[in-house]
């Protein structure tokens, strides 16, 4: 019996690394007929590819932030063109299927910041040494 063989845990990642390039450089030059993607720039932050290479989540986000479901609708409608470009380029036994969605890294980062920013944060994150910091004269 032959036992289908996984891929090592570094092709996956290699891989959607690959695929990332190729789609930030097919949205980049804006060969679209698709008016939902015709001068919206997107940002293609991350591939995450499955195990067996079928499948790749593809993480966008347009600039600012705006049009969100808007870009994510064109970007299904034109995952046919993206897969034929990545049959293309890349030799791969399975073509991947993309499923697009929105990074809200971007978010997390922006409330962190914020939380950050608040006053009574900045004052514990400015006061002197905390007990586990301070250290006398001699070193100890």
């Amino acid at each position: 019996m032959r036992h289908a063989r996984k891929p090592s845990g570094q092709r996956p990642l290699r891989i959607g690394e690959e695929i990332r390039h190729l789609l930030s450089e097919t949205l980049e030059r804006g060969d679209f007929r698709d008016p939902d993607l015709v001068g919206n720039s997107i940002t293609v932050t991350e591939v995450r590819m499955s195990p067996d290479l079928k499948y790749g989540k593809v993480f966008v986000m347009p600039l600012g932030g705006r049009n969100r479901p808007q870009a994510l609708a064109a970007l299904a409608r034109a995952e046919g063109m993206f897969r034929a470009i990545i049959a293309h380029k890349l030799r791969l036994r399975y073509l991947p299927h993309l499923h697009f969605t929105v990074d809200e890294s971007f978010d997390v980062a922006s409330h962190i910041d914020s939380l950050l920013r608040k006053p009574e944060v900045a004052r514990d994150l400015e006061a002197p040494g905390t007990p586990e910091t301070k250290t006398d004269d001699t070193g100890e």
